[in-house]
């Protein structure tokens, strides 16, 4: 709708228009502010101006009314254009909401190392990334997902010295030496007995053979850690091993080199990320000549740039939040624009059931497990509940709260008001298509009003993308629950002398319920 409001406007107007919305619905759907910036362009009173722009626009169709308010120009759509709208929204449920945005985007998500099962912190960067994958897509842009797996390193060792030795000791009964840093949990030693089933006793007869341990132990996680995401409907277009790019870092340190982007001090060779806002320079390789961490994002980056994108997002775990400046200057001295990647930081959760502290998982040492929670509420509250704040602020919430079957329970709540439409239909012994031409004429303002904001779902999802709040889906749909309930309580519709124009209705806030559940992954109930 704002779109088709915005074009009409630009029909009478050479100059770039805002629409906002009114702070009260006496005032309309929408308003713009544009006489404020043309009175500097023609050097007129804005209040003229708003008034000569409202005596053009009252003669569109698609508005009721256009009023001049202080400089404002307030507008209402037409109830033609509302149910005009309406039918072609419930004759066109696949295409509702979508738009064409000409701009590929590459975004790298969940990349959690594979050396444990998922936790409850990597849920909420991985449930995030899919949303804004599902969104983008839907709306228009040209989106694929992407898995950084971080299989080089220490911690792969780590992963596989931890097999080793609890191999030899819970399975071959040997006594061992626990190192001060390796990895805990049950999970370990389930990743033990399975690798001495399958490759040999013998290979846990000797520490030379803890390389091969790591590779197997890796696979085995990575394996894990996507059923983890498979069982809350999570994907990945591609897969990008860390291990496999170092064979491209002598080349892209010559690039870093003749672009005057290192120098070598005290043994170490240095990028010169202070030049791009950086607050000190960073080491890329060490006096060993071992490339560092750094190394690794550097030539991921250098190799993504390469693959032509228009934009390309990153979500990283909040504590990663020191990498931004220096990865971006890498960029930079590769002569690509520093602003096409854009860096979302996923805070961390906290967990409570029943007021008190979730226990940490035993299976996985001292982390809450994914799996664990997907168990406990399902998947779909899982989901709901990441979208209900944005990415980079601390969210708590209760699983408790996230059984129940209440309205406390937005998922409930939400879910509720899409199966009482079903309801009524079937009270009323009619499909829904059987009302798709009924006429919405001379309805009271409540149900224009609920109309109209089911009908604003490809706002809020174009606005939610592109402002990076998620968090606005999640409200609108409770909102829009909200009001349906209400509207249900305060109006009789079977029986009424406006049943169909009433379920049309209910039958197009549905539609807005469905579609967005399914954009945050989660499949509309039509019975509870």
């Amino acid at each position: 709708m704002r779109h088709r409001v915005y074009d009409v406007l630009k029909k009478h107007i050479d100059h770039p228009v805002v629409l906002e919305k009114p702070k009260e619905k006496r005032f309309g759907h929408y308003a713009t502010p544009v006489a404020f910036s043309l009175a500097k362009v023609l050097r007129q009173n804005p209040m003229k101006i708003a008034e000569e722009l409202t005596e053009k626009l009252i003669e569109e169709d698609i508005f009721e009314r256009v009023e001049a308010l202080k400089g404002y120009v307030n507008i209402k759509l037409s109830r033609n254009f509302l149910n005009d709208y309406t039918l072609w929204a419930l004759r066109n449920e696949e295409e509702f909401g979508k738009g064409e945005f000409d701009e590929s985007i590459l975004l790298e998500f969940v990349s959690a190392n594979p050396t444990g099962p998922l936790h409850i912190g990597h849920a909420r960067g991985a449930v995030w990334g899919d949303v804004l994958a599902r969104i983008g897509s839907h709306i228009g842009y040209k989106i694929e997902r992407e898995y950084y797996v971080n299989d080089a390193g220490n911690q792969i060792y780590l992963l596989g010295l931890s097999v080793y030795l609890a191999a030899r000791e819970q399975v071959l009964g040997l006594e061992v030496e626990w190192p001060e840093e390796y990895y805990r949990g049950d999970y370990i030693v389930d990743l033990a007995k399975r690798a001495v089933e399958a490759l040999g006793p013998e290979v846990f007869a000797d520490e030379g053979f803890i390389p091969q341990i790591s590779e197997w132990a890796k696979d085995r996680m990575l394996e894990l850690i996507n059923e983890n995401l498979r069982e809350v409907g999570i994907f990945f277009d591609h897969y990008v091993s860390e291990k496999s790019l170092y064979d491209k870092w002598d080349e892209v340190l010559t690039k870093l080199a003749d672009a005057g982007a290192v120098y070598e001090k005290d043994g170490k060779w240095w990028l010169k990320s202070t030049e791009h806002g950086d607050e000190k320079d960073r080491v890329v390789v060490r006096e060993d000549g071992r490339p560092t961490y750094l190394a690794g994002d550097i030539i991921y980056h250098y190799l993504k740039f390469e693959r032509g994108y228009d934009r390309y997002i990153n979500i990283w775990g909040a504590d990663h939040h020191g990498y931004i400046a220096r990865v971006k200057a890498a960029i930079a001295f590769f002569g690509h624009d520093p602003q096409k990647l854009e860096i979302i930081l996923s805070q961390m959760v906290s967990l409570l059931k029943g007021g008190e502290p979730y226990k940490m998982s035993k299976r996985a040492g001292n982390f809450i497990l994914m799996s664990d929670i997907v168990e406990e509420i399902g998947a779909d509250a899982l989901r709901f509940v990441f979208l209900t704040k944005k990415s980079d602020t601390h969210l708590e919430f209760d699983v408790e709260e996230l059984k129940k079957e209440d309205n406390s329970n937005p998922v409930y709540y939400i879910n509720y008001a899409h199966a009482r439409v079903f309801s009524l239909f079937e009270k009323a012994g009619k499909s829904q298509e059987s009302v798709f031409e009924a006429s919405i004429e001379d309805l009271n303002e409540e149900a224009y009003d609920l109309l109209f904001t089911a009908l604003l779902l490809p706002e809020v999802l174009e606005e939610a993308f592109k402002s990076r709040q998620l968090q606005k889906v999640t409200e609108y749909l409770k909102n829009l629950a909200g009001m349906y309930h209400k509207f249900y309580y305060d109006n009789r519709v079977i029986g009424s002398e406006r049943e169909d124009a009433l379920l049309k209705i209910s039958a197009m806030v549905a539609l807005s319920l469905r579609v967005g559940l399914k954009l945050l992954g989660i499949e509309a109930a039509k019975r509870m």
